[in-house]
């Protein structure tokens, strides 16, 4: 078994989001399952990836995509078994591979049993497990995330002719983490998937779990409730990490971190829209701008940059003017759009299938300051299917080969439990591993070979990051710095070629390309001039000489 206690693991970390559902079918039932992940580790393992996050498989009603849980100690039944949990952990640390989990605590299912209980009889302990009013507030929309969906933050339960608070569906009654039966709650929780060999977790919804809901008010600062989390994963595992889902401005990033005593990592949301915007506009200028705002990582903790998730793009950081420019250009029909503020395609449908840009996409995901995670499917570019409703058209089976259903499952499509993307472009017939895997200039390929020759650069981990100034607004230039060596990387966001004039006059460099080529290079004293081909990138090995 390979040595998993190597020291800061996290910040080396290429993490790798998937659902079991939608990756590979092992038992042949048409839905993915723990075996079918087992099965695919060596496929991970040879891309790169070091962290497997997997979203919810806990026992649900399958309302959500698994985060409308039911028993957050038990494994849903089609997709196997805690043995094959255990199985899989095993497996996995034997490949150099971490597995970390979500924590969905913000919410229950409406029928989970501490919910049937609590409207049973309103006198009982699990009643106040959730959070009620007699009757609707005026101001009924105050935190609703699914507004085209749902039209109000409190339901009526008639059994118990009281509301009830969510913030999300209506099915999903919002958790009273304000109580500390709850909190007690939510540590046994922790505590039982820590005691599997679990890595970490990630948590769903952070903000919403530590707001003061209703009447419900947590004693004392709500984020000390992110403390006791992180003393219970650190109990079990000193190398274990929280890392939170926290769609916020970057000034209240400082809020969830605590020099490591709260949570280790934050997705960063907030750089995410300003990526996509610049994407838009073929401009580096917004990229820029954003970092002038987020805090440093320092002691702060680390961001996750991802470019989509399993979710929509939400581009609320964005202003409304900035918005309508991204929606625009990458979701200009009506159906792309979803609770009239996000995206629900995927990358290469946004950018036309431009593989150019998807490259530059992929590379700067890669390249910016923070830990990568992938989203299952981004490797080979696979696309959306926007005949399905609302988040799910980006939530298709994983394209293995040009087999029958992609490779994902060997039963009678119609048998099928899960959607495979089986026509047009994006089709698993066109966009598979297999197929890519055997062509050396393939997407898959090259996103292998670069998150590789990340790994082989500590200065991405532990170097301190510097944008450089050049005065050609599409290009975007910054380099990683550590103990006088590092990397220098260069982004042409624009269709047209970039000059690009890099002054090295402070400090004497050498640079070699280690990736891409200039369409030209000239040296002078002090200065670099460089002209990038249109959506290319290239990277520069730099060592300060004496």
């Amino acid at each position: 078994m390979k040595d998993l206690c190597a020291q800061h693991w996290f910040k080396e970390a290429v993490i790798y989001s998937l659902d079991i559902r939608s990756f590979k079918d092992a038992d042949e039932d048409g839905l993915g399952d723990l075996k079918g992940l087992i099965s695919k580790l060596d496929y991970l393992h040879s891309l790169g990836v070091t962290c497997i996050w997997m979203v919810p498989f806990y026992s649900s009603h399958g309302q959500d995509g698994g985060y409308d849980v039911v028993d957050y100690y038990a494994v849903d039944f089609r997709l196997g078994t805690l043995a094959d949990f255990k199985l899989l952990v095993e497996r996995a640390q034997e490949k150099g591979i971490r597995i970390i989990l979500d924590l969905v605590v913000n919410h229950t299912s409406n029928q989970h049993p501490w919910f049937l209980n609590a409207i049973s009889d309103k006198n009982n302990r699990f009643h106040n497990f959730y959070i009620w009013k007699d009757e609707k507030p005026e101001n009924d929309k105050e935190d609703l995330v699914f507004n085209t969906v749902e039209d109000s933050n409190w339901e009526c339960n008639h059994q118990i002719n009281r509301y009830y608070y969510h913030t999300f569906y209506r099915f999903q009654p919002d958790l009273n983490v304000a109580n500390p039966i709850v909190q007690q709650e939510i540590l046994r929780i922790i505590d039982f998937w820590m005691r599997l060999g679990i890595y970490g977790f990630r948590i769903d919804a952070v903000p919403h779990i530590l707001k003061n809901k209703g009447d419900e008010q947590f004693k004392g600062d709500p984020y000390d409730v992110l403390d006791q989390w992180k003393e219970a994963v650190i109990k079990h595992n000193k190398e274990a990490v929280l890392i939170g889902e926290a769609d916020v401005e970057p000034e209240d990033y400082p809020r969830f971190f605590n020099k490591g005593k709260k949570l280790d990592g934050l997705f960063n949301f907030f750089l995410n829209n300003y990526l996509f915007l610049g994407l838009a506009e073929h401009c580096a200028k917004p990229l820029v701008q954003a970092f002038e705002r987020l805090p440093p990582t320092g002691e702060q903790g680390r961001y996750l940059n991802f470019l989509r998730n399993h979710d929509e793009l939400d581009l609320e950081r964005l202003s409304d003017e900035e918005r309508e420019r991204v929606l625009e250009i990458f979701a200009p029909c009506p159906f792309m759009r979803i609770y009239g503020r996000g995206i629900r395609r995927r990358l290469p449908p946004m950018l036309n299938g431009d593989r150019a840009r998807v490259c530059l996409s992929m590379n700067l995901l890669l390249t910016l300051p923070g830990i990568p995670v992938i989203r299952y499917g981004e490797e080979i570019g696979m696309g959306d299917d926007l005949e399905l409703p609302q988040r799910e058209s980006v939530r298709t089976a994983m394209q293995w080969d040009d087999t029958v259903n992609g490779g994902f499952s060997s039963v009678q499509t119609e048998q099928l439990q899960w959607r495979v993307i089986d026509h047009g472009p994006y089709g698993y017939q066109h966009v598979n591993v297999s197929k890519e895997m055997h062509e050396e200039v393939s997407l898959l390929r090259q996103i292998q070979k670069m998150i590789n020759l990340r790994r082989k650069h500590k200065a991405f981990a532990y170097g301190s990051f510097k944008i450089i100034q050049v005065s050609n607004p599409q290009a975007f230039v910054y380099v990683h710095l550590l103990d006088g060596q590092g990397l220098l990387i260069l982004n042409n966001f624009s269709y047209t070629n970039a000059d690009v004039e890099i002054d090295l006059t402070k400090e004497r460099f050498k640079l070699t390309c280690i990736w891409g080529t200039p369409l030209s290079m000239e040296e002078s004293v002090g200065t670099v001039n460089i002209t990038l081909s249109p959506y290319d990138y290239i990277w520069y090995t730099i060592a300060k000489l004496e």
